[in-house]
């Protein structure tokens, strides 16, 4: 069995961890970490969690480095202030650290600073980091030590985008993304515009002149060939769901393009990936991708569109924001790493109407 630790216990993602974990083959819960919550047993943070799994959460503080001899592999379900001095302490100890934050998320230390201004990180450490989505990185994840995935929306938006950038090599102009996602997504933080009143019913602008996820989509596709995107910008709006979003790309290019081409391109480039689902728009009795046909599960649902009228492709795709944009991808990427079946532990359909 592969020990496994969960820093950052109390949280959602740290709940859909315990979740996962709990019931997964191959894996043995063996730490939860947190700070304010030490003490507590799982069912008490988590209401839907009634298991007697023997822990409760412990205090980390000046005792990381001890998770070595507890753990195969630890999660860090934190704020990104806290992987980044987790990470430092963990790294070289415990044989591998999954980071579920922005710390090292973005490649660039310029562009990091800009988007993190209040997350100090070891520039070197960061080297060190394999990041990206399992469908796109998988061999690079095998035997990684550390492993840092995508924000919720960057693996939406990553997916929609891959096949035009790496298989197709097109030059993308312009992407504008349209962004839409529950209120899940911000944690457990109390803020005064996610009470109930205000938020219920709401389509709320909360980053409408960029949102760091963008960045790192930014950054990553900046590595990859053959294709480019010039300019990626993106508005994200929060809605009275809980869970799910959808990531809408408007997509301009000056090389030619059809409906047909783009298909036959994005069931090529995802065969064989058993968590993303290439969609037609009018393939069920309602328009998909929806999030609410994903929810529970792991999967990213993508369609392809080409709107010949405006010169433009237009790519939507849907996940779970708690389970394939954060806890569901973690353990996909645990599964790449010690080279177990890829959708071991993560069979679950999605649960509709939720």
């Amino acid at each position: 069995m592969i020990r496994v630790g969960v820093v950052g216990a109390s949280g959602f993602a740290g709940g859909e961890l315990i979740r996962l974990v709990s019931q997964h083959p191959e894996l043995e819960l063996t730490f939860l970490g947190g700070s304010s919550s030490a003490g507590k047993r799982p069912a008490q943070l988590h209401p839907g969690l009634r298991l007697d799994l023997g822990l409760t959460v412990e205090p980390v503080g000046e005792r990381a480095g001890d998770l070595a001899d507890r753990c195969d592999v630890v999660f860090l379900a934190t704020p990104a202030p806290v992987s980044a001095e987790l990470a430092g302490r963990l790294a070289d100890r415990v044989p591998c650290v999954i980071d579920l934050s922005g710390a090292f998320r973005i490649r660039s230390e310029d562009l990091h600073d800009r988007w993190y201004p209040k997350v100090r990180r070891r520039p070197e450490l960061a080297d060190r980091f394999v990041y990206g989505v399992p469908e796109l990185i998988g061999d690079q994840l095998v035997d990684a030590p550390l492993i840092s995935l995508p924000g919720c929306y960057a693996t939406a938006i990553t997916l929609g985008l891959a096949p035009l950038v790496l298989e197709l090599g097109l030059e993308l102009r312009t992407v504008v993304v349209d962004g839409k996602s529950g209120s899940s997504g911000g944690g457990l933080r109390l803020r005064t515009a996610d009470l109930h009143p205000l938020r219920n019913g709401a389509i709320a602008p909360y980053a409408p002149l960029g949102h760091r996820h963008a960045a790192e989509v930014g950054d990553f596709f900046q590595r990859g060939k053959p294709g480019r995107i010039g300019s990626l910008t993106m508005s994200a709006y929060g809605v009275s769901h809980v869970r799910g979003l959808l990531a809408s790309s408007y997509v301009f290019t000056d090389d030619a393009v059809d409906e047909r081409t783009l298909q036959r391109t994005y069931l090529r480039f995802y065969r064989g990936h058993r968590f993303v689902r290439v969609r037609r728009h009018t393939e069920t009795l309602i328009p998909v991708p929806d999030p609410q046909a994903v929810l529970g599960s792991n999967y990213c649902d993508v369609t392809v569109l080409h709107d010949p009228e405006d010169g433009r492709i237009v790519v939507l795709a849907a996940l779970d924001n708690m389970v394939k944009g954060a806890a569901g991808q973690a353990v996909q990427a645990l599964n790449r790493r010690f080279s177990l079946p890829e959708e071991t532990g993560l069979t679950m359909q999605p649960v509709m109407p939720a």
